[in-house]
């Protein structure tokens, strides 16, 4: 299954690649400050492989907070936050918003809370490494 997302404008869109088809994708609703303020709702498939793509790289804000090891990608035209990406052991990781999902029937999605109060660094790391979506591309201008 290839899945295609995108911000509200279309400056920040994804597809992600999902072999085999899921017959159900975790729909994890953070509940950092952050992702509670956007109503931030991240999966990931660490099989899978993930191509982003950037028409205007000028109007995209990498927002770090905490421990720093997360970027969010903000498009600063619609505010929408589609993919957030994670560099460790020069190795660039990602999770990807359900709610920028184009296309993919919502009873498919399985909404759950996400907790990650008390989680240290190295942890984070770690669990980041294990879930989230290790093959990625992030493309700038479009190419």
């Amino acid at each position: 299954m290839l899945i295609h997302g995108c911000c509200h404008c279309g400056n920040i869109t994804f597809a992600l690649g999902w072999e085999p088809d899921p017959a159900e994708i975790p729909a994890r609703a953070c509940t950092c400050s952050f992702c509670v303020k956007h109503g931030g709702v991240w999966t990931s498939h660490p099989a899978g492989s993930l191509k982003v793509a950037v028409k205007e790289p000028a109007l995209v804000s990498r927002y770090a907070f905490g421990t720093r090891t997360a970027e969010f990608h903000v498009c600063a035209r619609c505010g929408v936050v589609p993919v957030v990406t994670s560099r460790i052991d020069g190795r660039l990781y990602a999770v990807v918003s359900v709610n920028a999902f184009e296309g993919v029937d919502p009873t498919r999605l399985r909404h759950a809370s996400a907790s990650l109060d008390g989680e240290g660094k190295e942890a984070r790391l770690a669990r980041r490494q294990r879930n989230w979506i290790a093959d990625v591309t992030y493309v700038e201008d479009g190419h």
